[in-house]
């Protein structure tokens, strides 16, 4: 597990830097600085400061990362920071017992998993006050991704960057099977039928589509494209019966063997990129998010791609693949906003960072980021960014205290159906009755 290390001001890759800053509009008039702080701030942090940031995700998030806060520390040189990093794996238990033990970092990653739950027990700094008045710019972050980091109608995060729920295929395979490939658009038996097809045309050496009966993406997709949702408030938003349809749905696709055995189905639940079957070999499409697409291809050599997840592109939204929240307890929240506001506005700071997150929040950001793109994945990526912006719907409020549990309660429920522990109208009770509690708790 990466060690907490301060990222000096000195010692940025000097071909990058130069690359980030060559000829580009920076945005707001120029590099942020800190005047605007509040004089009880400005008299306390006449100094110098330091703060802690910490995010999960890998070597190259963490080069990116990294370089962005320097060139930040370069254009205000009394800034320092002290980061810490590591997997996804542990990442909140470690958070959950920074913020117990009263020393939580000033600036960190989360996602929509926790943020209602953070933002209810008071961890999250209120970001509001900062995006009304202009000190976090939000005027070219689509209104809908900004909106999906507001709980109770605060904002409590800013989108570090935007994905979607994306049905990623092997490319390479399906053109060895005389296949054709899976389009955005195309319906839940459409899909279905499909990977059947696939199934068969690979003398069922390989399932045509990993079991999505336990994904609460795929899931939360197809309730909205039936005109339900996720959650209502802070409870279930759909009713037995539509669970009910959900699970035997894909009944049928096991019986028709569009999908592969429950044990190679329970091996790719745990969300290790490594472990999913597209790349394993084991399907010719698997469920993700879009910003997952270039690592996935790097653990294959057969040639991926992305369309967006069965049903109306008008259930998907604009989603944050992940937030930047401030400490509410930080002491310096004014230089946390102003990072923040870095980090999403400043043209340099989004070349350094790339699409390593998703595509940035900002749509002016992006467009010199994207330009810039030259991996066929990442192109891929944005691609289907740019196509579903135009056939999205709108963002519903990020889940509720609770949606952890119910995660969890839903692979429950399907691997008890999958492995004939218990028949769908059973797991569908269950899971009711324990996701109503855990989201009432």
């Amino acid at each position: 597990m990466p060690a907490a290390q301060s990222v000096p001001r000195p010692g940025l890759d000097r071909r990058r830097l130069l690359g980030a800053l060559a000829g580009l509009p920076l945005l707001g008039g120029g590099l942020p600085s800190l005047a605007g702080c509040s004089p009880e701030e400005t008299a306390a942090d006449d100094g110098p400061v330091e703060l802690s940031v910490f995010w999960w995700g890998g070597d190259r998030r963490a080069a990116a990362t990294e370089q962005a806060l320097r060139l930040y520390s370069q254009q205000n040189p009394r800034v320092s920071f002290r980061v810490t990093w590591q997997g996804l794996s542990g990442y909140y238990d470690r958070l959950a017992t920074q913020a117990t033990g009263g020393n939580p970092p000033d600036l960190f990653q989360i996602d929509d998993t926790l943020l209602a739950e953070y933002a209810g027990r008071d961890i999250l700094l209120d970001l509001s006050p900062y995006a009304a008045d202009g000190r976090i710019d939000l005027r070219e972050v689509p209104a809908q991704l900004a909106r999906y980091g507001q709980v109770d109608e605060r904002t409590v995060g800013v989108p570090a960057a935007q994905t979607s729920a994306a049905l990623v295929f092997n490319r390479a395979l399906l053109r060895r099977l005389d296949q054709p490939e899976p389009r955005t658009g195309m319906s839940w038996k459409e899909y279905v039928a499909w990977a059947a097809r696939v199934t068969r045309a690979s003398g069922n050496r390989v399932a045509g589509t990993m079991d999505a009966s336990g994904d609460y993406r795929a899931l939360w997709l197809w309730l909205r494209g039936q005109g339900s949702e996720m959650y209502r408030g802070r409870q279930l938003g759909f009713s037995s019966a539509e669970l009910l349809d959900w699970f035997e749905f894909w009944e049928v696709a096991r019986f028709s063997r569009a999908t592969p055995s429950a044990a190679l189905v329970e091996q790719a639940d745990s969300g290790e990129l490594a472990r999913q079957l597209v790349v394993t070999g084991h399907t010719a499409a698997s469920f993700a998010w879009s910003h997952q697409l270039p690592e996935l291809q790097r653990l294959t050599d057969d040639e991926l791609a992305a369309v967006a997840l069965p049903g109306t592109p008008a259930a998907q939204w604009p989603r944050a693949s992940m937030y930047w929240a401030g400490f509410q307890g930080t002491r310096h929240p004014e230089v946390v906003v102003n990072v923040i506001d870095f980090l999403t506005t400043n043209v340099a700071a989004g070349r350094l960072l790339g699409v390593e997150r998703g595509l940035n929040a900002s749509k002016q950001v992006r467009s010199f980021v994207v330009a810039d793109v030259t991996d066929r994945s990442e192109k891929r990526m944005a691609a289907l960014g740019t196509e579903l912006d135009e056939l999205a719907g709108p963002s519903p409020a990020p889940p509720p205290k609770g949606h952890a549990k119910v995660r969890t309660l839903l692979i429950d429920a399907a691997e008890s159906i999958r492995g004939k522990r218990s028949g769908a109208r059973t797991a569908t009770s269950r899971f009711m009755a324990q996701a109503n509690a855990a989201l009432a708790s």
